[in-house]
């Protein structure tokens, strides 16, 4: 498998087929709204303060990557993979890119992530690409349809990404 980030270029098409097309379980919205999509990109949300990456393999568009707050020292960012996608490697090896693409190329110094907690898939790609779990939020994150579920804060730190050492977390030094 060979994986190749692509610059997005408000593909309203592509990106409706592939937002609609999937289910997205772990989502607040799993199921996407087409006219909601090309909204956003005529608003400009793809760009303004964002940059956003298709994620192919073998050519196909797979995934999509959206770094947020790329202007702030500390962004974050939302990935999607299709079915076919997942369980493959693809989430890993896109997180090594993005780690690869801020910390060496934009110099940002951290990178944060929230997942929900039983998005277990994705923790465990979090955790295999270096990634820290640094906080566990209780009835942190609010889905469209009006239940809260508990949300997980993991991050990578540029000196981490450097030495190839992860820094231990240190929630519990302090019991308090």
């Amino acid at each position: 498998m060979t994986i190749k980030i692509q610059r997005f270029h408000s593909e309203v098409q592509d990106l409706t087929e592939f937002l609609t097309n999937n289910e997205w379980q772990f989502f607040a919205n799993p199921v996407v709204n087409p006219s909601e999509i090309k909204e956003k990109v005529v608003n400009g949300y793809y760009e303004n303060g964002r940059e956003t990456f298709w994620i192919l393999v073998d050519h196909e568009k797979v995934g999509l990557l959206i770094i947020d707050d790329i202007d702030d020292s500390i962004p974050l960012f939302d990935l999607r993979l299709t079915p076919k996608a997942r369980g493959k490697g693809t989430g890993t090896q896109t997180l090594r890119w993005l780690q690869n693409y801020l910390f060496g190329e934009k110099g940002k110094i951290r990178i944060e992530a929230y997942t929900r907690a039983d998005n277990v898939p994705m923790r465990k790609c979090f955790l295999k690409s270096g990634f820290v779990k640094e906080g566990y939020l209780r009835k942190a994150w609010e889905n469209e349809d009006g239940t809260v579920v508990d949300s997980v804060l993991y991050a990578a730190i540029y000196e981490d990404w450097k030495t190839g050492k992860i820094t231990p977390v240190q929630l519990d030094e302090v019991p308090y």
